[in-house]
């Protein structure tokens, strides 16, 4: 039974996740300079650390319901190679954890409905809630590099 390590985070009030290889790091969030003429998924730049790293509205891509809470967004930095050798960070609402998932946790989506909504699966994590039963939480594994490729990241 394999074991999948994930950035579990929260955009509009939904759960997605992120495979942990693919995050660098997770910084708070800073002040974003926008960029002239810029598609509206491109929040804009920050400097970060003498870097130069641009900035995803994953809101603008993947159209959640408005929900943003400013006081708790976070930028999470992604691994140079996943973006195709550019420093890319995307904005997320809130991170909530890192998790270890059992393959037998996740549904696999249909091909063309996955490629459409950027979905690589369903995870299913289970909470222990005090004095219940525990409920389910559904989180959406999101396909990463479908995304900046489809987005053909490496012009930024």
């Amino acid at each position: 039974m394999a074991l999948i390590d994930v950035v579990v985070f929260e955009i509009g009030g939904t759960l997605y996740a992120l495979d942990i290889h693919l995050a660098r790091e997770i910084v708070e969030m800073m002040p974003i300079t926008p960029v002239p003429r810029a598609p509206p998924h491109i929040a804009g730049i920050i400097n970060l650390r003498g870097e130069i790293t641009n900035i995803l509205n994953l809101n603008r891509i993947l159209n959640p319901p408005e929900h943003e809470n400013e006081e708790t967004q976070k930028i999470i930095v992604l691994m140079p190679d996943a973006s195709g050798g550019s420093n890319v960070g995307i904005i997320v609402d809130n991170v909530r954890s890192v998790i270890q998932v059992e393959e037998e946790n996740i549904d696999s989506m249909d091909n063309s409905f996955s490629k459409e909504a950027f979905v690589k699966g369903i995870i299913k994590e289970k909470t222990e809630e005090s004095g219940a039963a525990g409920k389910t939480d559904l989180i959406i594994w999101l396909d990463m590099n479908l995304i900046l490729a489809g987005l053909n990241i490496e012009n930024l």
